[in-house]
């Protein structure tokens, strides 16, 4: 085989399902080398290149929620506490920076991105106040941002057809 083919076929991909049957899952790109198993029942069991892509989608949307959350919280205390332009300008800066990370899922859809980012803003939100301003969340706060990961996952994750 030469070099040329062997790099060609090194770099063909397939397509690798999250969940769900074959005919109806999420499908990320992956490469040929690595099958998905499918399980007596007809089910795919996740590949390496599905898990691959949670643990990017979530770490985007974690960095997505310290931008937003964090540049919220700089123009909320260069307003509310005083603390002057500076503040505020780094708070601008942060914000816009989230608005770039958003574009980086691997979802093309804006709405289903957005609408998914929303349990991960407010689940952030809750933690943030915790650590930066001392906020006890009550045991339905917790509840709340649980629902909200929730369906996060459901929006973000469930097999489409």
């Amino acid at each position: 085989m030469s070099s040329a083919s062997a790099l060609r076929n090194r770099m063909s991909t397939d397509v690798c399902h999250l969940s769900g049957t074959a005919g109806a899952a999420h499908q990320v790109r992956r490469r040929r080398r690595e099958p998905a198993e499918v399980t007596r029942n007809g089910r795919t069991r996740a590949c390496k290149s599905d898990r691959m892509f949670v643990l990017r989608s979530a770490a985007l949307f974690v960095l997505a929620a310290l931008l937003e959350i964090g540049g919220a919280w700089l123009v909320w205390q260069g307003v509310r506490e005083h603390r002057g332009l500076l503040w505020i300008g780094a708070g601008v800066m942060a914000l816009g920076a989230y608005g770039f990370v958003a574009t980086l899922q691997s979802d093309g859809n804006f709405g289903r991105v957005l609408a998914a980012y929303g349990g991960v803003f407010v689940a952030g939100s809750l933690a943030w106040g915790m650590v930066a301003d001392g906020f006890r969340p009550d045991r339905w706060d917790v509840t709340g941002a649980l629902i909200c990961l929730a369906g996060m996952a459901v929006i973000m994750y469930a097999p489409r057809g």
